[in-house]
């Protein structure tokens, strides 16, 4: 029987396969994510989960399916990645507030067994409300969203901060679940 696993360390990832009721391990991938430039492209960002994912192929048995995803939150073409200070957090929450964006979501599948491959890209729109520099503040003190792209997680935020959203909440979180079923199922992958 293929098990199968997933590439990543992320909580909200872990949780998404969990309420699926999906049996699985997770051997976190290894693959330090580089980007020549920061100008969105599908391309980019499907390159970074496949680039994820072999690096974790590459350290698994024969019957493994292998599961990876990256996850962006895109404003003006330009890719807002994690923030590695506070400083550099309130800056792209400033630039988001008042404003939509777009959280794209490349989610790649490698089937060893089989040596098949799927992937699949989900794009979800979100738009914040104005938000004061007290709340950008408050926002991070209380929830330290450095490890998260464009510097928030949408299932934290406090009522109030966001407008409206478009498309996979899920997706916006970090992995829709409509599109692992998706990858599975082109790989044959039986739970």
């Amino acid at each position: 029987m293929v098990k199968l696993i997933l590439a990543s360390n992320s909580p909200r990832r872990k949780k998404i396969l969990s309420d699926m009721g999906l049996k699985f391990e997770v051997i976190p991938s290894n693959y330090e994510e580089k980007l020549a430039d920061d100008i969105f492209s599908y391309e980019k960002i499907e390159d970074l989960a496949t680039q994820k994912c072999l690096d974790v192929v590459r350290r698994v048995d024969n019957n493994s399916l292998v599961l990876a995803a990256d996850t962006v939150v895109v404003f003006h073409n330009k890719i807002l990645g994690k923030p590695h200070t506070k400083e550099a957090a309130f800056e792209m929450l400033k630039l988001l507030s008042g404003n939509t964006h777009s959280v794209v979501t490349s989610a790649c599948g490698i089937n060893k067994q089989t040596n098949r491959a799927a992937l699949l890209s989900t794009t979800s729109y979100v738009r914040f409300t104005d938000w004061s520099d007290e709340m950008i503040h408050y926002y991070i003190d209380k929830f330290n969203p450095l490890d998260k792209a464009g510097s928030y997680g949408i299932q934290e935020l406090p009522a109030g901060y966001v407008d409206k959203y478009e498309g996979s909440f899920e997706n916006i979180v970090g992995l829709s679940s409509e599109a692992v079923k998706s990858i599975l199922n082109q790989l044959g992958f039986d739970n």
